[in-house]
């Protein structure tokens, strides 16, 4: 059996940098970050290349859309960083900090109703990167989908952001066919016929945007696009499931201010080690939501970011 040379400080270390020890080696697993799930041509050769230069020529993919290149030397390292560099290329995404944002297809997918790819390069730039030397009580998840088919599980993240198409209609619109095109086109069961008018529960209705245009008498013409956010999801050891807040957002810079006022109450108000759920069921989801809502706590900004916050940590699940 091989002696291992690498000492617990730089294991450590180099995992900031995003090379994560292959267990019983002295090799490390280089964890190359995609942005959304999504690399050019060039790009992947370079990968590849990389892989046989200074890995095994093994490629593995994450959970979260990054790619891992297998069984980089310690000594390598530096040398590894440099050629994937030149493409533009860098390792991370790990730490009590944002993590890599996932993405579902968004427009390129029948059903999908926002540029999930254009909205996550958006999010990685300005908070992946934006807030990487930023530490958090535990580890920070978002996923952006393109509609309520929830493909990437938004609800499973710390918050998740879900394309949404709000149907415009009017009662007074409806012309009360007896077979209604709308409760046909209808998923979940939201729009159905009640005394002669077709009405759209909503309770039920997820904003699915499948009833637009469906009616051939227009009583669907058209309908809002908009942003709906959950908060407290988690997968692991312990499940939360996320709950969305009660506005579903049309502005797609009040939705990303959203997402900036969770990392600052989670920094300022989450105990070490505790993930956003943990945080959420122990505030009160009222009391997260009202402060999500207001632009309070962005007066305290710089303050919040400045403090000596989470410098030890020690994850609690």
């Amino acid at each position: 059996m091989a002696t291992l040379t690498i000492s617990a400080e730089e294991e450590k270390r180099v995992k900031k940098m995003g090379f994560l020890s292959n267990k019983g080696t002295d090799d490390f697993s280089a964890r190359i970050i995609t942005i959304n799930g999504k690399m050019n041509a060039d790009q992947l050769r370079v990968v590849c290349d990389a892989a046989k230069k200074f890995g095994t020529g093994e490629v593995t993919f994450t959970t979260r859309q990054t790619i891992e290149v297998v069984g980089v030397p310690f000594d390598q390292i530096d040398a590894f960083q440099a050629y994937i560099g030149e493409a533009g290329l860098v390792t991370g995404g790990t730490g009590s900090k944002v993590r890599p944002v996932v993405a579902c297809k968004g427009t390129t997918c029948q059903y999908g109703l926002l540029d999930a790819y254009a909205l996550s390069e958006e999010i990685h730039h300005r908070f992946y990167e934006g807030y990487r030397e930023v530490l958090l009580p535990h580890k920070f998840k978002i996923a952006v989908g393109g509609c309520p088919n929830n493909c990437v599980k938004p609800d499973l993240n710390d918050l998740g952001i879900i394309g949404q198409r709000i149907p415009a209609y009017d009662p007074d619109d409806c012309n009360g066919c007896k077979k209604c095109a709308v409760e046909k086109v209808c998923p979940i069961g939201a729009a159905k016929m009640v005394d002669g008018v077709m009405e759209i529960d909503p309770e039920v209705c997820n904003n699915c945007g499948r009833c637009v245009g469906a009616c051939p008498f227009d009583c669907i013409e058209d309908g809002k696009y908009g942003f709906k956010i959950y908060i407290g999801g988690r997968w692991g050891k312990s499940v939360a499931h996320g709950r969305a807040l009660s506005k579903v957002f049309t502005d797609k810079e009040e939705a990303l201010s959203v997402i900036e006022k969770a990392l600052l109450l989670f920094r300022e108000q989450g105990h070490t080690g505790e993930r956003f759920a943990t945080t959420i069921e122990r505030l009160g989801f009222e009391n997260v939501e009202r402060q999500l809502l207001s632009d309070d706590i962005l007066a305290r900004k710089q303050e919040i970011l400045d403090a000596k916050l989470h410098l030890v940590g020690g994850a609690t699940c």
